[in-house]
C-alpha cells in the first residue's frame, strides 16, 4: 500500500475516532493539525520506502563500518612537529620525503589538540640537538591513547630511517640519533576515537537529509496530485496548520529514527556519548535543526517537480553532492584543497561537524554555535526560495 493510500485510509477512518470533530463541535486548528500529524505519522511507519531510507540504509552502513572497525587503509602516519623541533638535520630531511610519514600543520593550537585527542594524527614529533654528548640528536613523540593503533608502528619506521642514515652517512660513528620515549610521560590516556565515532554522525545526517528532501518532496507532490490538499481546503483548517501537521509527523518519525540509530550505535559498537543522556539530547536538538533545514529543500523540490519521475533528479542534485563531500563517509581533510571550501560550505558538513564535536569531544551547543549559525543561515536562504517556488495546486 502506497504512502498516499495509507494516508487516505488512516486519516479518513481515524479522524472522527481521534476526536477530529470540526463539524459537530467548535473547530480547532490545533486538533486538526494533530489529526493530520497522526495520520501522516502512521502512514510513514507503514511505508516501506520511508522506513528504508530513514532507518534501514543508515543502519546498514553503521553495521558495516562497525564490524570493520579501525582496520584497513594505507599505513601513512600523520605527525605534527613540536614548535621547538630542530629541522636542520638529516633525520628531518628524511622524514619529510618519506612515503610512510606525512607532516601536517595546523593554524591553531585548538585545531592541533582536537586532531590529537581524536587520534587523527599519530602525535607531536620532536627532534632535539644534543649540545655536547653523542649521539648528535634525540627524538621523541608526544601522543595519546587515541593513537594507540599508530605510534607503535610509527616509531619502528623512524628507527629504521635513523639506522639507514647512520649506516650510509656515519659509518663507524655512534648512531645518528636515539629515541627518548617514555610511555607514562609521553602518552596521554584518553578515550579512544573509534571508526563508529566518525561514521554514526555521518549516517544520522544521511538519514535526516534523505528524509527531509525525498520524504517531503514526494509527500507534498502526491498530496497535491491526488487532490488531498484540495479536500483539505474544503475544511476550515488553514494552510499553515496543514504544513505544521505534516511537518510534525515527519519530525516525530525522524527523531524516533535518530534515537534508535544513536542508541544502537552506543550499545552495539561503543559509540561515544561523552556526557550520556545530555549528549544524546544535544544530538537530538542538532538533528531537529538539520531536519528543519533539509525539509526546506524538500519543499523546493516539491514545487519544482512536474511529475513523479522528475523528483529524483531534482532531489539528487541537492543531496548527492552533500552525501559525497559533506563529511558523511570521509573526512573533509581527505579531499583535494580546491574541493575543501566547497565541502565546508554545505549544510550537511556543518551538521556532521557539530554532531561529532558534541558526541566525542564533549562540546555543548554553545561551543558549536558557528556550525549552528551557518546551518540556520542556510535555513533562511532555503525557505526564502521555498516560499517562492512551492505550489498548492
Amino acid at each position: 500500500m502506497s504512502y498516499i493510500s495509507n494516508f487516505f485510509y488512516i486519516f479518513f477512518t481515524n479522524s472522527f475516532t481521534a476526536k477530529f470533530t470540526f463539524v459537530m463541535q467548535q473547530y480547532s486548528q490545533v486538533k486538526a493539525m494533530l489529526a493530520i500529524s497522526k495520520a501522516s505519522l502512521m502512514a510513514q511507519f507503514r511505508s516501506p520506502s520511508a522506513v528504508l531510507f530513514s532507518f534501514a540504509f543508515p543502519f546498514i552502513f553503521i553495521l558495516v563500518f562497525g564490524f570493520i572497525g579501525n582496520n584497513g587503509g594505507v599505513p601513512v602516519y600523520k605527525i605534527a612537529l613540536d614548535k621547538n623541533c630542530d629541522t636542520a638535520n638529516a633525520l628531518y630531511d628524511s622524514i619529510k620525503v618519506s612515503n610512510r610519514i606525512k607532516i601536517v600543520r595546523f593554524e591553531t593550537e585548538g585545531e592541533l589538540r582536537s586532531n590529537l585527542v581524536r587520534g587523527k594524527i599519530t602525535g607531536i614529533f620532536n627532534i632535539k640537538k644534543n649540545a655536547t654528548e653523542l649521539p648528535a640528536y634525540t627524538y621523541t613523540i608526544s601522543t595519546t591513547s587515541a593513537s594507540s593503533d599508530k605510534w607503535p608502528q610509527f616509531m619502528p619506521i623512524v628507527n629504521s630511517i635513523v639506522n639507514k642514515i647512520s649506516n650510509e652517512k656515519y659509518v663507524g660513528r655512534p648512531t645518528y640519533a636515539i629515541p627518548d620515549f617514555n610511555y607514562v610521560r609521553d602518552i596521554e590516556i584518553i578515550r579512544q576515537y573509534k571508526t563508529i565515532d566518525f561514521i554514526l554522525p555521518g549516517q544520522l545526517g544521511f538519514s535526516l537529509l534523505s528524509s527531509g528532501v525525498f520524504g517531503v518532496a514526494f509527500m507534498f507532490f502526491n498530496l497535491r496530485n491526488t487532490l488531498v490538499l484540495k479536500r483539505f481546503f474544503a475544511t476550515p483548517i488553514s494552510r499553515t496548520y496543514i504544513i505544521l501537521g505534516e511537518g510534525l509527523a515527519r519530525v516525530i518519525f525522524q527523531m524516533i529514527t535518530a534515537i534508535v540509530i544513536i542508541v544502537a550505535g552506543r550499545f552495539l559498537f561503543g559509540f561515544t556519548l561523552i556526557n550520556g543522556i545530555q549528549t544524546l539530547l544535544e544530538m537530538l536538538v542538532l538533528s531537529f535543526l538539520g531536519l528543519i533545514v533539509f525539509m526546506g529543500l524538500g519543499f523546493i523540490v516539491s514545487g519544482l517537480a512536474t511529475s513523479d519521475s522528475s523528483i529524483p533528479p531534482f532531489a539528487n542534485l541537492l543531496t548527492l553532492p552533500q552525501f559525497l563531500i559533506g563529511g558523511t563517509f570521509f573526512s573533509v581533510e581527505a579531499f583535494p584543497k580546491w574541493l575543501q571550501p566547497i565541502s565546508k560550505a554545505l549544510p550537511l558538513t556543518h551538521l556532521n561537524t557539530a554532531m561529532r564535536a558534541v558526541a566525542f569531544e564533549g562540546q555543548n551547543l554553545w561551543e558549536v554555535r558557528d556550525e549552528i549559525g551557518i546551518l540556520l543561515l542556510w535555513g533562511v536562504v532555503i525557505y526564502a526560495v521555498a516560499v517562492k517556488v512551492f505550489r498548492w495546486e
